[in-house]
């Protein structure tokens, strides 16, 4: 499937969270290919390096940083050693989280806690980070990863699609605070994305059940969510700002 070139992207300073697999790997070489500096953050040291290996021949090898972003003094220490090295990031695209499953009555305050910040709380303070030298710009684009969970409503998903939802709100605050300084805020929602983690959830039954309910009967793929983002990112979104947009087959 060849996709459009965005001129715009060419020389962008990028910086994906959580970029080694899945739908990051994804917007990792998305953002790579269309010839950006991309910088990627995870804690899956494997998979970062053979991304990098595999998207050398592009010519644009991304930069991997090791990072917890639950450890929001390592975001702060690892923010401004990008800044140092490569100057303030033109986008950010928030991509980092974890959908382990739990029930209500097993979550502990602990366990709330992590899931949070796993999930929602390094999102606004990433964002925190670029923000001052987006504004200072007078440019810049913030990508937030919702989810469709919680407009379905999915089981043992409770404190994930709390997360998720507040994403929404974060996206829509940031948007107006940020706006008069020329920085863009918006939301990707994917739908059932398939992910190798994703399929360790689903049987094929349960799979043809997802599409079943879709008004498109095809899977999504990684590629497909990162296809949105490379738009979003580009300048051809100048005006795109505040709101959230799907990317689920019509499952819903």
């Amino acid at each position: 499937m060849n996709g459009a070139v965005y001129p715009s992207l060419r020389g962008r300073l990028v910086v994906v969270t959580g970029g080694a697999s899945g739908i990051g790997a994804a917007l990792t070489e998305g953002f790579a290919r269309q010839g950006a500096r991309v910088v990627f953050l995870d804690v899956v040291e494997g998979d970062a390096r053979a991304l990098q290996a595999r998207l050398a021949e592009t010519g644009t090898a991304p930069e991997f940083l090791p990072c917890d972003l639950k450890d929001l003094r390592q975001v702060r220490e690892v923010f401004s050693g990008i800044t140092a090295s490569h100057g303030s990031p033109d986008v950010l695209v928030n991509n980092a989280a974890n959908d382990d499953r739990h029930s209500l009555d097993e979550v502990t305050p602990e366990y709330w806690d992590d899931r949070v910040a796993v999930n929602l709380r390094h999102l606004y303070f990433c964002a925190q980070a670029v923000a001052a030298g987006m504004s200072a710009r007078g440019s810049g684009v913030i990508l937030n990863l919702g989810s469709i969970s919680w407009h379905l409503g999915l089981p043992d998903l409770s404190i994930y699609e709390t997360a998720k939802a507040g994403i929404e709100g974060m996206t829509r605050a940031l948007a107006r605070e940020l706006g008069p300084d020329g920085v863009r805020v918006a939301c990707l929602v994917p739908g059932n994305v398939r992910t190798p983690r994703q399929m360790q959830w689903y049987t094929p039954e349960a799979e043809a059940e997802i599409v079943a309910a879709q008004c498109l009967k095809g899977r999504i793929e990684p590629r497909d969510v990162a296809a949105l983002a490379l738009f979003l990112a580009s300048d051809d979104a100048r005006y795109i700002t505040g709101h959230e947009y799907f990317i689920d087959a019509g499952w819903r």
